[in-house]
This record gives C-alpha cells, sequence and structure tokens, in this order.
C-alpha cells in the first residue's frame, strides 16, 4: 500500500523500485500488486486496489476487498505520517481494524522526541503489524527508547540502491559533453526541504577558486509546492542565481528524470551536494543513490547521514551553512586522489544495500509474519557472458579487475584461461553461438602459447605476452593439471560443432602433455588431469588414455589410504580449496574403469566433504584463511566463489551416476550461495556487468570482479541451467525412439546399443554401454534416440 508511479514522489518511486527487485529475484514464485494511494483523481488502472486518501470510507471498504482475496499473503504499507488522511494520518487506523491479513510497515518517517498524542498513534499502528521496516539504526533505536517498540518486532533494511557499472567521472562527464566542467549536483523533487538555496550562496567561494564548476540541479518541483500555477520555489533560486551572478555556473534540469538518466548525472558528479533542512528526516532515498554512484558527497546533518556518511565518503556540514559547505567543497576539488578515494569507498559501501539485497532481506521478514511463503524460490538471474567477454583481450582473459575494469598490469595466468575456456565451451554447447567462437579460439591459442617442449605448461604472462620470472619459483602443477582439464573439455564437444582447426590444435596439445601428466603428484593437479582425460576419453577411448586414468587415480587412492583416518575420511590433514575434485576424480575411475575400491573412497570422502560444508539447509564454504585443519575448529569467512562451482561439479557427477537427490538438493544449495544464501544474505554476481564478486568477508564483498570468480559463477550458472525444467533428466525406457530436445541429460539403464539420429550418440557412449545409469549431455537440439 503506497503511493506509485505515475505520482512523482519519493515514496513512490522508492516502492517501485522494491516491488521491481522482489518480482526480479522471486517473480516465478509470487507476485506484487498495489494498493495505490491517491490524492486526486483516480489510480492507475494497472494497480489492484486503489485508496483515495482524503475519503474516509474508503478505508475500510479496500480492507474488506483484500480480506475476500485469498491469493493477498500479507500487507506491506509504506508509512508516511502525510499519505493517509486525518491527524496524523489517523484514518488508516480505519483500515487497520478490519483487514485480517498480516501487515507489515515501512516507516520512512521517525520523528524523535514525541509528544504524547504521537507517541499514542504511533505505539497503535505498531499494535496492528507483525514486522516493522526501517532503514537505519537510528529509527531502529528512536522506535525502541522513544516508543517503547519490541526490538524483535523491528527489520533493519536500508534504503536500496541501484547497482552500477563503476565508471570513472571523466568516463561519465564524456556521455553529457561535460569534459571541461567540474559537476556539482543535486536531485530529487525540488520543494523548501531540500534548501537548494544553501548550495547556490555557497558557490560564489566554489567559483572564485574553480571557474569551470557548474552545479546541476536536476529534477522537477515537487507538484505540491506549485500553487495556481507558479512554481514559487524554482523562481526564488532563479533569483538567487541571478542575483550571485552564477548564469554560467548552474544548470536547471526541469525533468522527471528517468532511472538511468538520473544515474548518468550522477556518475559524471565530482562532489554531490546534499542540503536538506530537516533535522528529523530519517532517511533520504537521494543521498543514497548519490552513494551509489561513487559521489563524494558534502551533506547536511539529518540522521542518515549522521549515521551513514562516514569520513572516508565525504563531509558533514551543519543544516543550512553555506560557508561550511563551501569549505568542505572546495576542499574535495582541490583533491583529486582524495575524491578518488571516497568515491569507491561510497561505491563499495552501498552494494550490500542494492534492491536485489534489500529484495533477499525483505522476503525473509514476509516469510515469518505469513504462511504459504516457505517455499518461496529465487529465480535464476539469466545467462550473461557479458563480462568474460570484456575482460578478455586477443591474448586472453586478464586475471584481474579493478572493480569491473580489467587490470592490465596483472596480465594473465593459464589457470584463468584454462577455466575459460571451458566456461566458453559449456555456453557454445548450451547456446550453440557462433560468436563463442573466437572467444575459444583466444583461450586455446593462450593454452598452446603456456605449452613448453616438454609437454608441461607455464602459468604467468604478463600483459604485453612476455612470460614472467616468477613461473620459475613456484609449483605449477595445479595449473597445466587445469590446462589438461580444459583441453579435454573442449574436445569432448560434439563432432562437427567446432571448426576443425580448434579441434585439431587441441588435440595436439593435450597429446604432447600426456607423458608429463603421468608424473604429476599434487592431488589437486592429479584430479584437475583425470577430469581432462576423462572428457578425452569419452571422444578418443584409447588404451594409453586409459591407463593414464588409472594410474593417476590410483595415486590419489594411495593418498587416501596413507591419511585418512576415522572421523577424518579425507586426502589430506586439512581441507583446503578446490576439495570436491578429489573425490569426483575417483569417481570418475569408478565410471571408466568400475573399480570398486575407487567407489568406496569417493562416497566416504565426498559424504565427509559435504558434512563440513552443508548446515541446516545451507552452504557453507571452507575459509582461505588458515583453512579446516584436522582437529581444529574451522576459520570462518574468506569464502571463495570458485569452492561453490567446484562443489557443484562434483555434486552433478554423483548425482548423474547414483540418483541420489541429496546430491542434486546440495547442487542447488550451493549455487543458491551465488544468489545471497550466506552469511551477509548478499547476492555475490553483479546483474548489470555480468561478473561476480572475488570473495565474501566477515562484513563485506570484495567488489573486484575478476576472471577465476567470474569465470566460475558463470560455469555455475550453465551446469544449473541442466536443472531447470528445460533441462531436466529423463528416464529413458529399452527399445524406444524418444525425441530427447529438451533434456539436458538422457539417463540410460541396462543399455546394451543405442542409435540415433546423431552419430555422436554412440561415438560418446560406446565405451560403457553395460554400465548402469549412463549419461549423455546434449545440446538442447532435436535429437531421436533408441535404446535397445
Amino acid at each position: 500500500m503506497s503511493t506509485y508511479p505515475p505520482t512523482q514522489c519519493g515514496i513512490a518511486t522508492f516502492t517501485e523500485d522494491t516491488v521491481n527487485a522482489i518480482q526480479k529475484i522471486y517473480g516465478k514464485s509470487i507476485s506484487c500488486e498495489i494498493c495505490e494511494i491517491t490524492f486526486k483523481g483516480e489510480a492507475d488502472k494497472s494497480s489492484a486496489y486503489h485508496l483515495p486518501s482524503k475519503n474516509r470510507e474508503a478505508y475500510a471498504a479496500v480492507a474488506n476487498d483484500i480480506n475476500k482475496d485469498d491469493a493477498v499473503k500479507l500487507v506491506h504499507i509504506q508509512h508516511e505520517f502525510g499519505l493517509f488522511g486525518g491527524e496524523f494520518g489517523n484514518y488508516l487506523l480505519d483500515f487497520l481494524e478490519v483487514i485480517k491479513k498480516p501487515i507489515a510497515y515501512t516507516f520512512h518517517s521517525v520523528i524523535p522526541n514525541p509528544d504524547k498524542k504521537l507517541k499514542a498513534i504511533v505505539r497503535l499502528l505498531c499494535s496492528y503489524s507483525e514486522a516493522i521496516f526501517v532503514m537505519t539504526n537510528q529509527s531502529k533505536k528512536i522506535l525502541m527508547e522513544e516508543y517503547g517498540i519490541n526490538e524483535k518486532d523491528i527489520a533493519l533494511v536500508e534504503h536500496g540502491t541501484h547497482l552500477v557499472r563503476y565508471e570513472s567521472t571523466d568516463q561519465a562527464k564524456k556521455k553529457l559533453a561535460l569534459e571541461d566542467r567540474l559537476i556539482l549536483s543535486t536531485f530529487g523533487l525540488l520543494g523548501e526541504g531540500k534548501s537548494i538555496e544553501t548550495g547556490l550562496k555557497a558557490l560564489p567561494q566554489i567559483v572564485a577558486q574553480f571557474p569551470n564548476v557548474l552545479y546541476l540541479i536536476l529534477g522537477k518541483t515537487h507538484p505540491n509546492t506549485i500553487v495556481d500555477n507558479v512554481d514559487h520555489y524554482r523562481n526564488s533560486l532563479e533569483a538567487i542565481v541571478k542575483e550571485l551572478h552564477l548564469e554560467k555556473n548552474v544548470r536547471f534540469v526541469n525533468e522527471y528524470l528517468e532511472v538511468h538518466e538520473l544515474l548518468d548525472y550522477l556518475k559524471a558528479t565530482d562532489v554531490y551536494l546534499f542540503t536538506s533542512k530537516d533535522p528529523n528526516q530519517a532517511v533520504s532515498g537521494t543521498f543514497s543513490y548519490a552513494m551509489s554512484c561513487s559521489c563524494p558527497i558534502v551533506a547536511s546533518k539529518i540522521p542518515h547521514t549522521l549515521e551513514s556518511l562516514t569520513s572516508d565518503i565525504g563531509i558533514l556540514a551543519d543544516i543550512q551553512d553555506s560557508d561550511q559547505f563551501a569549505k568542505a567543497t572546495l576542499k574535495l576539488l582541490s583533491d583529486s586522489e582524495l575524491r578518488t578515494h571516497m568515491a569507491l569507498n561510497a561505491y563499495a559501501k552501498t552494494t550490500k544495500t542494492s534492491w536485489e539485497n534489500t529484495a533477499l532481506k525483505h522476503i525473509k521478514t514476509y516469510q515469518k509474519i505469513a504462511t504459504d511463503l516457505s517455499k518461496i524460490k529465487i529465480n535464476y538471474p539469466e545467462i550473461n557472458m557479458d563480462h568474460q567477454k570484456a575482460m578478455t583481450s586477443d591474448l586472453g582473459i586478464f586475471q584481474f579487475c579493478k572493480i569491473s575494469e580489467p587490470d592490465l598490469d596483472a596480465g594473465y595466468t593459464i589457470d584463468d584461461n584454462a577455466r575459460a575456456l571451458i566456461a566458453m565451451c559449456k555456453h557454445y554447447k548450451l547456446k550453440g553461438e557462433e560468436t563463442d567462437i573466437p572467444y575459444i579460439k583466444i583461450y586455446l591459442d593462450f593454452i598452446v602459447r603456456c605449452q613448453l617442449k616438454k609437454g608441461n605448461f607455464i602459468n604467468y604472462v604478463d600483459q604485453f605476452n612476455v612470460v614472467e620470472p616468477k613461473n620459475s619459483n613456484e609449483n605449477l602443477e595445479d595449473s597445466n593439471g587445469r590446462a589438461i582439464w580444459a583441453l579435454g573439455y573442449l574436445l569432448s564437444l560434439e563432432n562437427g560443432t567446432l571448426p576443425a582447426s580448434i579441434v585439431y590444435k587441441a588435440t595436439l596439445s593435450i597429446n604432447k602433455t600426456l607423458t608429463f601428466a603421468k608424473e604429476l603428484h599434487s592431488p589437486r593437479a592429479i584430479a584437475f588431469a583425470v577430469k581432462g582425460l576423462y572428457q578425452l576419453y569419452l571422444v578418443t577411448p584409447t588404451e594409453r588414455v586409459l591407463n593414464l586414468l588409472n594410474h593417476l587415480s590410483k595415486k590419489l587412492e594411495k593418498t587416501y589410504i596413507n591419511t585418512a583416518s576415522k572421523n577424518w575420511n579425507w586426502f589430506e590433514e586439512k581441507l583446503t580449496y578446490a576439495n570436491s575434485v578429489l573425490p569426483e576424480a575417483l569417481l570418475i575411475s569408478f565410471v571408466v574403469t568400475g573399480n570398486e575400491a575407487h567407489k568406496k573412497i569417493a562416497l566416504e570422502s565426498m559424504d565427509f566433504l559435504i558434512s563440513k560444508m552443508f548446515f541446516n539447509d545451507k552452504f557453507k564454504i571452507i575459509s582461505n584463511q588458515g583453512w579446516h585443519e584436522k582437529g581444529a575448529i574451522p576459520h570462518e569467512y574468506g569464502e571463495q566463489p570458485i569452492e561453490a562451482c567446484y562443489m557443484m561439479y562434483g555434486l552433478d557427477l554423483f548425482y548423474q551416476t547414483f540418483g541420489d537427490p541429496m546430491y542434486k538438493k546440495n547442487l542447488k544449495l550451493a549455487f543458491d550461495w551465488f544468489l545471497g544464501k550466506n552469511h551477509l544474505n548478499h547476492i555475490m554476481y553483479n546483474p548489470i556487468t555480468g561478473g561476480c564478486y572475488d570473495g565474501l568477508e566477515k562484513g563485506n564483498v570484495n567488489l573486484n570482479q575478476g576472471a577465476e570468480s567470474t569465470v566460475c559463477y558463470l560455469s555455475a550458472r550453465l551446469l544449473v541451467e541442466s536443472y531447470t525444467s528445460k533441462g531436466k533428466i529423463i528416464e529413458l525406457p529399452t527399445g524406444k525412439k524418444i525425441n530427447a530436445k529438451n533434456a539436458a541429460f538422457l539417463r540410460f539403464n541396462e543399455v546394451k546399443s543405442a542409435t540415433g539420429t546423431d552419430n555422436s550418440v554412440n561415438e560418446s557412449l560406446g565405451f560403457n554401454f553395460k554400465k548402469k545409469d549412463i549419461t549423455l549431455t546434449t545440446l538442447g537440439k532435436k535429437r531421436e534416440v533408441t535404446l535397445k
């Protein structure tokens, strides 16, 4: 229940953003309907319900209508005293007396030092509710200490912010043809409460030192302040501009800007001026938006800014003190490094308050107060390869990013290019997009470029394609194992889907490394190599590949036997990184060779690993800050996206092999970690860039979106696509022709032979037709298979 666009007010915009975020994240499970509050005329026709604010009889009537709607599970009221009729908006009580659905509020104003009447009305409102959302700690404190509201009834969810692609002000200014100006800005529906005159009166001091300053005043005038079609407030501001001779330094953008236009202006801003004069303003959306667009800020002291504007983000000034605003602005304009530092800090601080993250927190609270919401599921985001492609040059994929911009100085690694090759091959396998092929070629060429005469690989290459000295000082076995895995995966794609030149080059490279691979000692390097050899064996079932796979698997078996003990069914004395590839490799050995000992170890070790990473329907990644040593309390935090991806790979193979739904359930829980099911309730991918954040710490995420994290998220997303409704596992009976167009996996039970419209059916499965539960990954294209 709220005002809603096309009504132009801050709460209408806030509600629209909240609803859009919930629909985006949960739209396949639930929908949000609007009971639109209006002051003049009718509601928008798209609104499910309508509440004319000044019509007291309408309050009980609309409550009765909502009560009759079984689909409505709760009513969330966006509360501001002025939205509702009566003294302190007390007409709302008529609605609350009748409504039978659970009630939640968002209090947009929490007024300190209330008199008896205000305190009584707020306490009465709260008595009808199941949950009260506030946006600052100060608001929560006031409700508890001054209104006597129980803490358990209050949910703190900070004002949402739009995720934006980080870019420097210089880049943003080019879009607006403002390259030669220093930009100050303020935005919002103009009214006296904004106190824009404070910024205008500070401007002469600023212009005296920086004549190229341009102050952008963005936004239309609030309709409630226009009387008889006369815009008195804007007229007064224009008069100040003329009086102070600031015509060349002030620009009014008298428009209700679309979000993307507003964000472009804010990203081009050198210093944002927040000049509100309301000392009791609990929260400001304009302030939050400016922070999310990485604006250094000079702000008047209201509860929201006092709580959120730390000294590493901006400078506070007394309300309506133009001199303080001028001095603070001059300090920031005089120090570009300080502005850059503040910009990055502001961006980092507001990423956790993205609308996507606020949607998670809203639903979490809704589930506590309403029935039938326990099974709400998060929508899987669209598959977006843009960031991986943006990080890729003609040589390969860059190792790191600064936020979302490739860090050229970091150079390249075979680790990342191997992972990128697998992800792009997975995407090509799923989508069949020809535009993927040039990237597949780039990553393959990088791997070949790194191969030495003996067949082994270097790992590090700088941005100028020069081999880095540290290749001689590090153990590169794991990197070599990843390269073998990537080459094998590429070759496992069906015949004819990739250009012959790519297949030929990959074949030469992997054949060259087979002799070297025999000497691998690192358990993970061995496991990666086994994964690659398995993929190679699917298409080239030679004795040499089989013997090498068996040889390496026995090394892993020996490692396990020498280390595992009671209550520690593992290959090493501690759990570290990429743990799941170890049991996965031994399960591969069982699938290929039928070695029962390897099956036993695979099951024991995977069950042990699951017991350390899954608790109460949540996935917890082994911390990279000390790992998990045998007999010790595991370290916390320091969680890396790669671990979720690798665990999903392993669980996928276990599910395909044994059909135990527990593996499938845990696979999806591991993917949910990316979607915000983690200790911070923070989504780990960035839907704007297509990247993935580099790590989850105790109280924040690492906002850099490097190659490892991004590629691993994309691989995980591509894998989970096979478990959606369009990519389900289909049990096929023998002796019957099946159209398998929409299957991601075909499971064959006790099959001796198969024929089909695509000869690769036989090539993919010919080595293993007599085994149970054989799987074949399809391309989502039409295929008919007859089983015997």
